[in-house]
C-alpha cells in the first residue's frame, strides 16, 4: 500500500533532509542555478518557492521566517534585495527544471534547477519571438487569389491593347487597298481603250 509516500524522503531522515534542502536553497539563491538530481530538484522547488513569496513582504517578521529556513545571512540579504525585486510581478512559478539526461554510474536522472527571471538567454529568446495571430482559411485563400486576379486583369489589359493596335493597323491599311483597287481598274480601262482604238495602218470600220 502507498503509505508514507506523501513526502519524498530522499533516503534521509527528517533533520538531514531539512538541512540538505536549506543548503540547496541557499546555493540556488546565491548562484541562481544549481545542478542536481530530478527528485531533489522537485523537493527543493516545494521548499524554496514559499520562501521567495515571503520575500516580497520586506518586514522584520518575513526576514526572521526566511532566516529560520535558510540559516544564512548573505542568502537572506540577496533574497530580499535582489531576487524579490526581480520576481515582484510574478505571481508564482519562480523556478524552472531543465532535464539534462542520466548520470553515468547509477543512471540517476539529472537536471538544472534555476530561477526563471535570471536566465538571460531564455529571456532574450522569449522577447525576440513574434506574436502569432490566428488567421482564417478564407482570408488566406483571398490573399492567395489576389495575385492571380491581378495577373488576370493585367493580361486582359494587354490583350485589349493588342486588339486596339491591330484595329488601328487595319484602319490605316484600308485606304491604301482602296487606292490600289482604283489604280488597277483605271489601268484595265486604259488597256481596253487602247485595244479598241485602230492602229495607224488600219482603216476605221463603218
Amino acid at each position: 500500500m502507498r503509505h508514507n509516500h506523501k513526502i519524498n524522503h530522499l533516503g534521509r531522515t527528517s533533520s538531514h533532509r531539512e538541512a540538505m534542502l536549506s543548503n540547496m536553497a541557499t546555493s540556488l539563491i546565491m548562484h541562481k542555478r544549481i545542478f542536481t538530481t530530478v527528485p531533489k530538484a522537485k523537493a527543493l522547488r516545494k521548499f524554496v518557492e514559499p520562501i521567495i513569496t515571503r520575500s516580497k513582504d520586506d518586514s522584520t517578521n518575513s526576514r526572521r521566517v526566511v532566516f529560520r529556513a535558510l540559516q544564512n545571512k548573505q542568502a537572506v540579504t540577496e533574497l530580499f534585495q535582489v531576487v524579490s525585486q526581480k520576481v515582484a510581478d510574478r505571481p508564482g512559478g519562480y523556478t524552472r527544471i531543465l532535464k539534462t539526461g542520466f548520470r553515468q554510474g547509477d543512471n540517476a536522472a539529472m537536471c538544472f534547477i534555476e530561477l526563471v527571471d535570471f536566465n538571460e538567454n531564455m529571456l532574450k529568446d522569449s522577447s525576440s519571438k513574434k506574436a502569432k495571430t490566428r488567421r482564417s482559411r478564407r482570408k488566406a485563400a483571398d490573399k492567395a487569389a489576389e495575385p492571380q486576379a491581378a495577373a488576370g486583369v493585367s493580361t486582359a489589359k494587354k490583350m485589349k491593347e493588342v486588339s486596339e493596335v491591330k484595329h488601328e493597323a487595319t484602319e490605316v491599311k484600308a485606304p491604301e487597298t482602296d487606292d490600289a483597287i482604283k489604280n488597277d481598274s483605271a489601268s484595265q480601262q486604259n488597256e481596253d481603250i487602247a485595244a479598241e482604238a485602230p492602229s495607224d495602218g488600219e482603216e476605221p470600220k463603218a
